[in-house]
């Protein structure tokens, strides 16, 4: 790299930033501390389902239901064992009696009921042992949430002859959150350390692997902050926290690694402080920002999607990306121009190695002269490397075909959580499914011939045991439908589209856990298009101002999609079919969330943007310098692998941190991502893009003349501008014809 003159003018961006770098730091702290304060207690605002489509019939009906019949939409089950006695032994019934009306007269509970009181098999175990007192806690989830946590002590434990536990859709969501909270707390006490051991192994000086882990701490505070805002007009979901956390590190140190390395390079090549700074800024502060740029749109896709549960993870998402390349462009810099050469300052490796006094810019030359050994390996041998990098990929996703799309229950939970123990013995040990059939809202007048016609129906559908009902009110009525297999299961999914189809002299909605998916998988269907659309169109558009070429969006687009089919087919393969299912410790349904293969590919895909946008650049800023096509590979990975390598393990860790979560959709979602993390920079980057672009040689910067005006009009890239006319942009129409014969004469 040249040296640089020291008076050269370091641009107005880094004249701004490095003006006043003792005020920006101060500035910074103020708004971290302010943070701090804004974002305490955002989890205990925040929701843990968030999965089902508000527009959709089944929400609708659920609503009507909740309001008209507070006891049909039971969220409370109480569990009594009564032991070796029998349920209907008079003490048992009049110690259960005492419960209900306990029960009954506390504020904020609705439509109790209780198998003593009604009589129905649904509500009574097959042996006699155990049966339920069901109940409605009103309000959104936070006020019920309080509700239970008041009431919940004093109702379990033993009671005179029985037994009591607590469980129910409410129990389950709570006991969820509260799981979720605790494993993100040890998760970022396993990865912060890791993390900055990992640092310190990379940059060598514990200064220099500081700075990254300040700005991750920024934008994961900033974010919490952001999203304790955002609960004051929406609904977010508690899995975002996880979020929040992963990225908040992962593109913090991501983004400070290409900095201070890029800085440290500057120095290294003679340049002061100050010209460093705006150097850098000039070159990897651009690339920074499109890489934000990128991975905030992939996350801000989920946007098009009306579960909250989705739409929370965009604005988590988008929060801590742009945080995080706010904190990486402003305060690092400024950090980083106090610091100076003392940035390499403290080098412990040195107590490790116990040799010698070798720099950390002669220990980089070292691993970059092994990356550029490696480039030149697979550039030579680029067909072979990329036909079976492709094909392996593939058959890694190839499980994901058999995928089946289901909903979260009790089963994401540890199995000795007390709501999974009482779901549990609820689904094996009851001939019903109590808060788990299927109800169907009758609304408008109807005769009571009318009504019995219309149950007979019903209940000659496959898959339905019996049905109950109608209960009426003023105009509106209910069937209670208890099915005879799974409450998720395919027959339960095609027994909600029978229904449905079925006429009736009045407007009927079915709702219950099948309907949920259905509606859930259906407005997923719906958007999916929109969101995918948005994400591939707004990533060719960023990577072709970043380049200038045609050919390498369309590449990025493709290569990014492909090295994500590891994790889809991981994802299938052990979380829905049970692999690996008691080294990981839970318990396989048979199906995956609907909601989280949109969630892990939006993320993904961002983060494998982020790596392909750091390499691209390189490459780029070489190829504009010296025109040659080979080289400009070779170099881009020679001085990227590494370091992109060693951003993917760190952020690995900590997704592997998040996936020790005790929830299987938080492991999922953990492990999952770290896969693709390590996939992406180990094999697409360092095998899959330099083999293509060595096969597509200069036809990769190819673009037509009037998008390569454009590009000169409004493109940016790392480095100059190229100082060969229209060359950076790509070659010549005639030298892309002869690119092209070379190819197909298979050169």
């Amino acid at each position: 790299m040249s040296e640089v003159n020291s008076s050269e003018p370091v641009g107005g961006w880094a004249r701004l930033v490095t003006a006043r770098p003792r005020l920006a730091l101060l500035a910074a702290l103020v708004i971290t501390v302010l943070a701090v304060f804004a974002g305490s207690g955002v989890a205990d605002r925040m929701g843990s389902g968030g999965w089902e489509a508000p527009d959709a019939e089944s929400t609708y009906a659920t609503a009507v239901l909740e309001r008209e019949f507070p006891g049909s939409q039971p969220n409370l089950l109480l569990l009594l064992d009564s032991g070796t006695a029998s349920v209907d032994d008079p003490a048992v019934a009049a110690e259960a009696e005492r419960l209900t009306e306990r029960l009954s007269a506390e504020p904020g509970i609705s439509g109790v009921g209780s198998y003593w009181r009604t009589k129905s098999p649904a509500l009574r175990s097959e042996d006699g042992h155990e049966a339920v007192v069901a109940a409605r806690i009103e309000g959104d989830e936070k006020a019920a949430g309080e509700i239970l946590d008041r009431t919940a002590p004093a109702l379990r434990g033993t009671h005179g002859p029985v037994e009591v536990s607590v469980g129910g859709p409410l129990a389950v969501r709570h006991e969820m959150q509260s799981t979720i909270q605790e494993d993100l707390l040890r998760a970022e006490l396993i990865a912060l350390p890791v993390t900055l051991v990992l640092l310190i192994m990379v940059f060598g000086s514990a200064i220099a692997a500081l700075l990254p882990l300040g700005v991750g701490i920024i934008a994961i505070l900033g974010t919490n902050a952001v999203l304790r805002g955002i609960t004051e007009f929406t609904d977010v979901s508690v899995f975002a926290q996880n979020l929040t956390t992963a990225l908040g590190l992962g593109l913090a140190i991501d983004y400070a690694l290409f900095i201070v390395r890029r800085f440290r390079e500057e120095l290294a090549a003679g340049a002061d402080a100050r010209t460093a700074v705006g150097t850098t800024l000039r070159t990897a502060g651009r690339t920074v920002l499109f890489s934000a740029l990128t991975v905030a749109v992939s996350l801000a896709a989920m946007l098009v999607f009306p579960q909250y549960f989705l739409r929370s993870f965009a604005y988590a998402g988008i929060a801590v990306v742009l945080l995080a390349a706010a904190a990486a462009l402003v305060v690092l810099p400024a950090a980083l121009l106090l610091l100076g050469p003392r940035v390499d300052a403290l080098d412990l490796r040195r107590l490790l190695r116990r040799r010698g006094t070798a720099s950390a810019v002669a220990e980089t030359g070292t691993q970059s002269r092994g990356w550029g050994r490696f480039a030149a390996l697979v550039m030579r041998r680029a067909p072979v490397f990329a036909v079976l990098t492709t094909v392996g990929l593939v058959l890694l996703g190839l499980p994901f075909l058999g995928v089946k799309f289901g909903t979260a229950d009790d089963r994401q939970l540890p199995a000795a959580a007390e709501s999974r123990v009482v779901q549990e013995h609820i689904r094996e040990s009851f001939p019903g499914t109590p808060g788990g059939g299927l109800d169907v809202l009758a609304e408008g007048s109807a005769s009571p011939a009318q009504y019995a016609d219309y149950r007979k129906r019903i209940a000659a559908l496959p898959g339905v045991r019996r049905v109950e009902g109608p209960v009426a009110g003023k105009g509106v009525a209910y069937f209670d439908v208890q099915l005879a297999g799974e409450s998720v299961g395919q027959g339960a999914q095609d027994l909600v589209r029978a229904i449905r189809a079925e006429a009736a002299p009045f407007d009927t909605s079915v709702t219950g856990t099948a309907a949920v998916l259905i509606d859930s998988k259906d407005a997923i269907a719906d958007r999916l298009p929109w969101a995918l659309a948005i994400i591939v169109g707004v990533t060719l558009l960023l990577v072709f101002l970043l380049t200038g070429s045609v050919l390498i969006p369309l590449q990025a687009v493709a290569l990014n999609a492909l090295s994500l089919t590891a994790m889809f087919g991981a994802v299938v393969w052990v979380f829905q079919d049970g692999h690996l299912s008691g080294f990981l410790s839970f318990t396989s349904t048979g199906d995956i969330e609907t909601t989280l293969p949109v969630l892990m590919f939006c993320v993904a895909f961002g983060l494998s943007m982020d790596y392909g946008v750091f390499l691209l650049s390189r490459i780029k800023e070489e190829y504009d310098r010296t025109g040659d096509h080979d080289h400009a590979v070779a170099f881009g990975l020679r001085h990227t692998g590494g370091l992109i390598t060693a951003a993917a393990v760190i952020l690995a860790v900590v997704m592997v941190a998040i996936g020790t979560s005790r929830v299987t959709n938080t492991k999922m979602l953990g492990l999952g991502i770290a896969l693709a993390v390590l996939m992406d920079a180990m094999v697409v980057r360092s095998l899959l893009v330099p083999a293509v672009m060595k096969l597509t040689g200069r036809l990769t910067w190819w673009a037509p003349g009037p998008l390569r005006a454009l590009h000169r009009r409004f493109g940016l890239s790392e480095g100059e501008p190229a100082l060969r006319g229209d060359e950076g942009a790509g070659p010549t129409d005639e030298e892309a014809g002869r690119e092209r014969d070379r190819i197909t004469a298979g050169a």
